[in-house]
């Protein structure tokens, strides 16, 4: 008897989870915002990469945390704490940017150096691309070519650093593929990506870590992960979540890099959807080449704010933070936009290193994983995953597994303690 009053209840309990997610589905919100998983993250490969504002704070972050950051890819952006002695359109809008202007800029790389950034001396060491239309008059040859210049003057060699200017190319991020709602590659309009003829994610990635494999033109869906970015920050400049890509061999537990893209102004999902996740080939590549990529997200602040050189101003655009207006030291570890992007990087890199193959010890390849398999009810009250709105998360992973009920079954694999990945085992 008590048998079947639990069953009956547990029914109940999947009938109404399953109405809500068919309720949430019809408005749009059945995909729930999951924490950002802890990965097993090869440390000494961790990039960055971003256009226009994004390119400003891929350089930031280039310089602020040189220790963690092996490689930085600048589309379209300007010299490092240029809008920190300058209105801001001095760094861009093809402004010839001074040796003066270098050199003061220099002063607070040279000041800050072990302090209140990671010691200058870790730039010398990092691979750097760099990449502008020709066409681009929004930020332009000239400001980039000073990013090429300070970076010279900070020991990168010759041989670690790869300069593109391309012709017929305005400010966009630029691809080799046409995706819905992209922009034309003369054109700097929304959404800012085009089919150039030219592959930018290949371009950087390959500069940052080597030869790669070849892309998959279809990542799976169930890889991309909606994160919860209020767990890192409350700015307000930034979105409550953002986004990640997770390959699956990733999420398994094997050893994988990890690159952050950061998309520009105009370019945050509130103002484009998924086009800078999914239209810019980073998750192609990421796919087969065992990269973790993380997609931040920025939002509107239409609040007017002191700036650093620019006098008030808002962010209508969903910029990142490159002018100052969430603080003096943006440019710096403490800055607040910085402090969120490092604490992410951090968080997705937490995981154990070694081979999953045992979930007790993750670096001992002879035993063999543990797999479960099971309703998805049964997973969440055993502990194996949880559910949100409805649906079903691995714990460890956040990977979907559909809805929460005990109709859908599903195998888990245990790769670590309390990490499980949608799989199968040998």
């Amino acid at each position: 008897m008590k048998s079947s009053v639990v069953r009956s209840s547990a029914i109940h309990r999947f009938v109404a989870a399953a109405a809500t997610a068919a309720s949430l589905l019809s408005m749009g919100l059945a995909h729930a915002a999951v924490p950002l998983p802890s990965l097993n993250i090869d440390k000494t490969q961790i990039t960055v990469s971003g256009l226009s504002s994004g390119g400003f704070m891929a350089n930031q972050l280039g310089y602020a945390h040189s220790s963690t950051f092996k490689g930085v890819g600048v589309f379209a952006a300007g010299p490092y704490n240029c809008a920190g002695h300058s209105n801001y359109t001095a760094c861009m809008y093809n402004a010839t940017i001074s040796s003066s202007a270098l050199n003061t800029m220099q002063a607070d790389l040279n000041n800050w150096s072990g302090t209140a950034i990671d010691a200058k001396s870790n730039v010398a060491s990092q691979k750097v691309f760099l990449f502008v239309g020709l066409s681009d008059t929004t930020v332009g040859p000239n400001p980039m070519n000073a990013v090429q210049t300070q970076y010279l003057n900070n020991g990168v060699t010759a041989a670690n650093l790869e300069y593109v200017q391309r012709s017929g190319t305005a400010h966009v991020l630029p691809t080799d593929f046409d995706a819905t709602g992209n922009n034309s590659c003369g054109s700097s309009a929304s959404p800012y990506i085009a089919n150039c003829g030219y592959d930018g994610a290949k371009a950087v990635l390959t500069k940052l870590y080597g030869s790669l494999s070849a892309r998959n033109n279809s990542p799976a869906a169930a890889n991309y992960i909606e994160f919860d970015q209020t767990a890192f920050s409350t700015n307000p400049g930034l979105a409550a979540t953002g986004w990640a890509y997770v390959p699956a061999n990733c999420a398994a537990g094997q050893v994988c890099k990890l690159h952050v893209a950061l998309h520009g102004c105009q370019q945050n999902y509130a103002t484009i959807g998924d086009k800078f996740v999914r239209n810019t080939g980073f998750s192609r590549w990421a796919d087969t080449n065992n990269i973790v990529v993380l997609f931040p997200q920025t939002k509107v602040d239409s609040t007017s704010r002191s700036t650093a050189a620019s006098g008030l101003l808002p962010n209508p655009n969903g910029c990142w933070d490159w002018v100052g207006w969430y603080g003096s030291n943006f440019a710096q570890k403490a800055g607040t936009q910085i402090a969120a992007l490092k604490a992410m990087v951090d968080k997705v890199s937490g995981g154990t290193t070694g081979n999953p193959g045992d979930p007790g010890n993750p670096g001992d390849p002879g035993t063999p994983a543990t797999c479960f398999t099971a309703s998805n009810y049964t997973h969440s009250v055993s502990g194996r995953a949880y559910a949100l709105y409805g649906i079903t998360y691995a714990n460890g992973s956040n990977q979907s597994m559909g809805l929460w009920n005990i109709f859908v079954t599903t195998t888990l694999k245990q790769t670590a303690p309390n990490y499980y990945v949608i799989g199968t085992c040998p």
